[in-house]
């Protein structure tokens, strides 16, 4: 009874952390704002791609052959939920020379700072 108890409470926290979420993040503000964060990471992705195409050719060559330790070496901001695949060595984000860089989902550059970017 009791961890029927607790999966309910659970399922209705989560319920309701969703629904301010989504309240949260249909404010027009904030879309505003996330739109305009989209924007300077596609152009700061578009400004860095010349010097930084190699390092996605790379990680492009490594998925191809499955190149595992290639692969492991890259950073560790691979952020698939979000389409976001950084394809920089591992360690740049430290020196903070580089912000993450790779391509969107759709093949667009695209370069973010921060460990993980917000899910929209």
């Amino acid at each position: 009874m009791q961890d029927a108890v607790r999966r309910h409470a659970r399922t209705r926290a989560f319920a309701e952390a969703e629904r301010v979420i989504s309240a949260v993040l249909s404010d027009p503000g904030v879309r505003e704002a996330r739109e305009r964060v989209e924007a300077a990471e596609t152009e700061m992705g578009m400004e860095l791609c010349a010097r930084l195409k190699p390092f996605q050719d790379r990680y492009d060559q490594a998925v191809a052959e499955g190149d595992a330790d290639a692969l492991a070496g890259l950073c560790q901001g691979k952020h698939g939920r979000w389409g976001r695949i950084c394809v920089l060595t591992d360690g740049h984000e430290t020196s903070m020379e580089e912000p993450h860089w790779g391509r969107t989902g759709e093949g667009r550059p695209l370069a973010w700072v921060g460990s993980a970017p917000d899910d929209w």
